[in-house]
C-alpha cells in the first residue's frame, strides 16, 4: 500500500527537519521526504495546518491485563493510546499474575499483536511477585522480549535486593525503572504531606519518602553500572538529585507526568475527589514549577502518563479506600502542546525528544525517524485545536481523569503504525494493522 501525506509541517530533530513538505510511504516504510513528490497509485492525505512527528511513545502505562480486565484490557488500552496519539507504549508488570516470567511476557505480546492498536512493549518485574524477596525470571523474560525491569506500583524496598536486580539487569543490557517509595516513611499516606493534608485530615505522604530512594538508586547505579530510570518524579529536590547524578556521570534518566506538572495538591478540595489521588501524590505548586523547569532545561528525559485506569466503583469509595492513579494517555498531548509548546516554554523539537526519541533510546527499541528507510510510525497533531475533556470521548474503559472539564489546546488527529492508520481524523480505525 502506498500513502502520500501532503502539506504537513514535518518536525524531527533527529534528521534536522522543520518544514512543510511531503512524506511518501510504501509497504510500511518511508520512501521519501521532500517536495512535489509523485505517487502512481495509492492514498493521498492533505494535512495542511497540522504537525507530523515521529510516532509518540508512552513508556509508563498500566494495561491491567492479565487479571484486571474490568479496569482496562490490551484492546481498550491500545485504542486509548492511539486516540491519544501514541504509536508505542510500554506496559507495567503489576498485573495479576505479575509479569515476572517469560510466559506472561509472551501472553501480553501475543495478545497485543492480535488486537492492539499500537505497538506494546513489556516491562518485567524486578522481583518474583513484586514481593522484593527473590529475583524474577529476568533472563527468561528478556528471551521473550521484555525491554525493561521494574517493580512499579510498590518499588524494591531493600537496597541489597536492588543491587542484585541491577547487577543482573546490567548483564542483559536492560535499564531498571524505579518506583521510588520508601514504605517505612510513606506508611499509609494518602496525599502530599503539608498544608492540604492537614486541612483535609488525610494522612501525609512526604516527598522525602520518594527522594530517599531516588538518592539510593542513583548510588546503586553508580556502583553497578546499570542504567537507572526514575519513574514519575514529582518533587523539586528529587529533580536536583537526578541533576546531580547526571553531572557525576551516573547513567540516570527520569520521567515526569502531565499531572505532576499541571495539577497540584490544591486541586484536592472539600469534595475529596479521588481522581486526584495518585502515587506519588500531587505536590506543591513550587514542586510543579520545578518539574516544568527540569523539562525545559533538559534534566527530564521523558514525559509519560502513568495511565492508571480504575473502575468507577473503585474510585467512588472513601478517599482513604480508593486506589491510587488516574488515566492520562488520551489527554497527554493536549496538556503538553497547550501548556508547554504553544506557550514557548519548549520547542516542538524538545517535545519530540521527550515523547519519542528518548523513550525509544531508554527502552532500547528501534529508532524511528522521518527519513527514507525508517518504519512509518507517525503522529499527526493539530496544534490549535481547542477541546474540552469529557468522559464520553474516552476510548479507555476508565474515566478517572484529573483533567475532566479542562479545556486543552492541541490534539492528535491521525496516527500511523507501520504505514497503517490506527486513527484518522480523530476516530480509531477498525481495520487490522500489521504490528
Amino acid at each position: 500500500m502506498a500513502l502520500l501525506l501532503k502539506n504537513a509541517h514535518v518536525i524531527d530533530p533527529q534528521v534536522g527537519i522543520n518544514e512543510v513538505c511531503e512524506i511518501l510511504i510504501r509497504d510500511g516504510k518511508i520512501v521519501e521526504v521532500g517536495h512535489d513528490l509523485e505517487m502512481a497509485k495509492g492514498i493521498e492525505r492533505d494535512l495542511g495546518g497540522k504537525v507530523v512527528v515521529p510516532g509518540l511513545v508512552d513508556m509508563h502505562v498500566h494495561l491491567r491485563d492479565p487479571g484486571q480486565e474490568y479496569k482496562e484490557d490490551i484492546e481498550s488500552g491500545t485504542r486509548a493510546a492511539a486516540h491519544g496519539g501514541f504509536t508505542d507504549i510500554c506496559c507495567m508488570p503489576n498485573t495479576n499474575p505479575i509479569i515476572d516470567t517469560g510466559a506472561v511476557v509472551e501472553y501480553v505480546r501475543s495478545k497485543a499483536a492480535a488486537v492492539g492498536k499500537c505497538c506494546v512493549h513489556v516491562s518485567g518485574a524486578c522481583t518474583a511477585g513484586e514481593k522484593g524477596e527473590a529475583l524474577s525470571e529476568m533472563g527468561d523474560m528478556v528471551a521473550h522480549g521484555a525491554v525493561m525491569f521494574t517493580d512499579d506500583g510498590r518499588g524494591v524496598q531493600s537496597a541489597g535486593m536492588m543491587r542484585r536486580v541491577m547487577d543482573y539487569a546490567a548483564q542483559f543490557g536492560k535499564a531498571v525503572s524505579s518506583h521510588c517509595q520508601d514504605e517505612s516513611l510513606v506508611g499509609k499516606g494518602q496525599i502530599n504531606e503539608g498544608v492540604v493534608s492537614t486541612r483535609l485530615g488525610l494522612l501525609g505522604w512526604p516527598a522525602t519518602g520518594e527522594e530517599i530512594q531516588i538518592a539510593r538508586d542513583i548510588e546503586i547505579s553508580a556502583l553497578t553500572g546499570c542504567s537507572i530510570h526514575i519513574q514519575h518524579l514529582s518533587s523539586a529536590h528529587g529533580l536536583d538529585l537526578v541533576r546531580r547524578g547526571k553531572a557525576d556521570g551516573v547513567k540516570v534518566t527520569c520521567e515526569v507526568t502531565p499531572h505532576h506538572m499541571f495539577l497540584t495538591e490544591e486541586c484536592i478540595g472539600d469534595d475529596y475527589n479521588t481522581n486526584f489521588k495518585v502515587n506519588p501524590p500531587l505536590r506543591t505548586a513550587a514542586d510543579a514549577e520545578a518539574v516544568i523547569a527540569g523539562v525545559v532545561d533538559g534534566t527530564v528525559d521523558c514525559i509519560v502518563t502513568d495511565h492508571a485506569p480504575h473502575a468507577a466503583h473503585e474510585k467512588a469509595r472513601e478517599f482513604e479506600l480508593a486506589p491510587f492513579g488516574m488515566t492520562g494517555i488520551e489527554t497527554s498531548v493536549g496538556c503538553v502542546v497547550g501548556n508547554l509548546v504553544n506557550t514557548g516554554k519548549i520547542t516542538w523539537e524538545r517535545m519530540v525528544e521527550l515523547m519519542s526519541v528518548n523513550p525509544r533510546r531508554i527502552l532500547g527499541i528501534d529508532r524511528v525517524a522521518i527519513e527514507a528507510g525508517s518504519r512509518a510510525d507517525l503522529t499527526v497533531i493539530d496544534p490549535n485545536l481547542k477541546w474540552t475533556v469529557t468522559e464520553e470521548e474516552f476510548e479507555s474503559k476508565a474515566q478517572n481523569s484529573g483533567f475532566i472539564g479542562c479545556e486543552l489546546t492541541g490534539r492528535a488527529t491521525d496516527v500511523y503504525v507501520g504505514g497503517y492508520a490506527t486513527m484518522e481524523d480523530g476516530k480509531i480505525t477498525e481495520e487490522p494493522i500489521h504490528l
